[in-house]
Parts: C-alpha cells; structure tokens; sequence
C-alpha cells in the first residue's frame, strides 16, 4: 500500500508554466526506489491518459502531446515525483494523477489535482 498526495494545480494562462508535485508516504526509500513513477491526465469525457514515466534507472518517456513541453523527475532520498509543465495549452486541462508501477500496470493512489489552461 503507497499513500500518494499530489498538489501544484491551479488556473494559469495559454503559455504559461506549472509545477506538480508528488508525495508518495507509507512506504521506504528503498520500496519506492524500486517504482516506475508516472503522471497520467483524464479530462471529461475523455479516457485517462499517460504522459509522462520515470524508471527506477531514470529512464524517461513522454506522450507525444507533451513531448517538449514537459519534464519528469524524482528524488527517491524525499521520495517525490515533479512535473514541470512548460508552454501550457487548453488541451492541457484536466485532473492529474500521479501512479506507481511494480512491471505490470500503474496504480493510482491519490486524489488527482486540478490543472486549467485558459485565457
């Protein structure tokens, strides 16, 4: 069981830049090392979406509709996942989760946190 607590939504202009954070907590330094971290997205109407992963090599990969635009990274030591979200779009908007995977399928802990791009 992983608790995952993630903050830094909130409305901000076409163009502009956001960070999110992901807390993860109930679990050790060397468990959460162990994790795939991931960033998935779901807007109204719409199926949620992957756009960002980290390994615990600290391979990375990116949705092609974020590809450029945004960077994963994790510090395992504060055992937390970021997302810097550059040149934001209205596409953009939609509840991000933060997820963990063990090798088969990533597993959403928290309660997501608002993201809106408009004008």
């Amino acid at each position: 069981q992983v608790q995952l607590v993630e903050s830094g939504g909130g409305l901000v202009q076409p163009g502009g830049s956001l960070r999110l954070s992901c807390a993860a907590s109930v679990v050790s330094r060397t468990i959460f090392s162990m994790y795939t971290m991931g960033w998935a997205r779901q807007a109204p109407g719409k199926q949620r979406e992957l756009v960002a992963t980290i390994t615990s090599s600290g391979t990375t990969n990116y949705a092609d509709s974020v590809k450029g635009r945004f960077t994963i990274s994790r510090d395992n030591d504060k055992r937390t996942v970021l997302l810097q979200m550059n040149s934001l779009k209205p596409e953009d908007t939609a509840v991000y989760y933060c997820a963990t995977n063990l090798g088969v399928q990533y597993d959403y802990w928290g309660q997501g946190t608002q993201v809106t791009v408009s004008s």
